[in-house]
Formats: C-alpha cells, sequence, structure tokens
C-alpha cells in the first residue's frame, strides 16, 4: 500500500503541475488473467459488448474507472497485433491494413507493418487501466493526454537530467500501440498521436496530444518540472506579444557572440 500511495501522489503532482483536463493514465500490461487487479471492469463480461482499446483508456481517463482488457473484449485488431496477443495475418502483413484507403500501394502499406510496433507472441496476455492518483496496482507507464503547452512544459522536465532530445517515430494509426509499445520496449519516454479510432470513438480532443512515460522516470521527470519551475517554466502562463522581450542572461550571452 505505501509503494501505490508514492504514485498516487506522483498523479497528484503530475495534476498540479501539468494542468491536464483528464486523469493521468497508469498502465500495467497482464501476463494472464489471474493478474488482473481486485475491483477492474471487464468490458464483455461486465458491460456486454467489446470496446477499442482507446475507449477503455478514454473511461479510466475520463470517469475513472479501473478497466481490464484481454483479446475477447477487443473491437480492435491493431492492439491484439501491437501488443503480441496473437500472430498477425498475412493479410495484415501483405499491408492491406492502410491499402488503399491510406497509402498509395501494397508497398507502402507492407512499409507500414514493417515500423508497426510490436511485442513478441505471447509476452503479454492483457492490460489494465485506471487513474494514477486513484491506482491499485504497480503499473509499467504512465500515459499523460496533454495540449501542445503541456507537452512542452513535460519535454523540459524530461531533458533536465541529460539533456537529450526525445526521439520517437510518429503514426497516424494505432495510439495505443504507439503510446505504449515503444515506451516499454525501449525504457523511455514517448510522444503520441491521437489517431481516428482515439478521435472519432473514444472522443480524443483535437487539441490533445500523448506523452508515455515509463513508471521508472516518473521521479526524473518531476525532479525536472520542479526544477524548471523555479526558472519561470510552469502553467499557468501570462504570454504577452512584446518587442524584444526579456531573455535569460546566457541566451543574451550567446546572441553577443554571434554579433
Amino acid at each position: 500500500m505505501a509503494k501505490l500511495n508514492i504514485f498516487r501522489k506522483y498523479g497528484e503532482e503530475l495534476e498540479q503541475r501539468i494542468r491536464l483536463q483528464t486523469f493521468p493514465l497508469a498502465v500495467k500490461l497482464l501476463k494472464k488473467e489471474a493478474d488482473i487487479p481486485g475491483g477492474a471492469e471487464r468490458p464483455l463480461r461486465d458491460f456486454s459488448y467489446q470496446l477499442l482499446l482507446c475507449q477503455g483508456f478514454a473511461m479510466s481517463r475520463k470517469e475513472g474507472k479501473t478497466i481490464a482488457m484481454f483479446m475477447e473484449d477487443m473491437w480492435c485488431f491493431e492492439p491484439i497485433i501491437g501488443y503480441g496477443w496473437a500472430e498477425p495475418p498475412q493479410y495484415f502483413l501483405e499491408g492491406h491494413n492502410r491499402f488503399p484507403q491510406d497509402v498509395k500501394d501494397l508497398q507502402a502499406g507492407r512499409n507500414y507493418v514493417d515500423d508497426f510496433p510490436r511485442f513478441a507472441i505471447g509476452q503479454y496476455t492483457g492490460i489494465v487501466s485506471a487513474p494514477l492518483t486513484k491506482v491499485s496496482f504497480e503499473p509499467d507507464l504512465v500515459i499523460l493526454y496533454c495540449n501542445s503547452a503541456q507537452l512542452s512544459l513535460l519535454l523540459l522536465g524530461r531533458e533536465y537530467k541529460d539533456g537529450h532530445d526525445l526521439q520517437c517515430n510518429l503514426s497516424s494509426h494505432a495510439a495505443c500501440v504507439y503510446s505504449v509499445v515503444p515506451a516499454i520496449k525501449s525504457g523511455k519516454c514517448q510522444v503520441a498521436i491521437p489517431c481516428r479510432g482515439d478521435r472519432y470513438s473514444a472522443l480524443a480532443g483535437d487539441d490533445e496530444v500523448i506523452f508515455s512515460v515509463p513508471v521508472h522516470k516518473i521521479e526524473d521527470l518531476l525532479v525536472g518540472l520542479r526544477h524548471v519551475e523555479k526558472y519561470g517554466s510552469r502553467l499557468p502562463r501570462n504570454p504577452q506579444m512584446r518587442r524584444e522581450p526579456k531573455l535569460p542572461e546566457s541566451y543574451l550571452k550567446i546572441l553577443g557572440m554571434l554579433k
């Protein structure tokens, strides 16, 4: 329970610092159904219908529910393939998922397949999501749906420790895969874009992007956010359009070196 309280406090601090419109989302990948935390709801069992995974995530981040989903609960094939719950059919591997509706030809469709992030077959069999502030399990990942100003602040906090840029692949498809699989496999933060399913069926906002942070990176992120706040990088802000606005001393010094 003590460790869960730490995660919940992380959630409270993220909500306060980032000013999110929905709950920070705690996500855990499950190896078997026995790993489902108590109190979790299952779409097919409890609602008598299947869901897109992004809809399950939306129920957690917007309604505060703990939602566990396995293959039988899924109404979309992309997380089933991306999470390695089943072997991808040849039809998918040939590129038909993207052609003809999205790409020029089947070769372009196969290129998408080659880039598509995937876990090994059988590595996991399910997933559970819940608000981080109410989490009843130890998460693998925290996902934040944020706007561009909030993302900018999160990236500042992430960069504090080593200064490196964030390297990530972006896709128009499968936000539930691109926000989870690369972050878990690399152990690094990830940015993803809500896909059509997330927008059309799970009601992600037009101003929302996705920032994912592996759970072992949360403390580093918060340390960074606490640091940059001391220098004025925080929310809310009071932006002003001014000529020759005030700049940090280091900016002015480097600018002077260039003239």
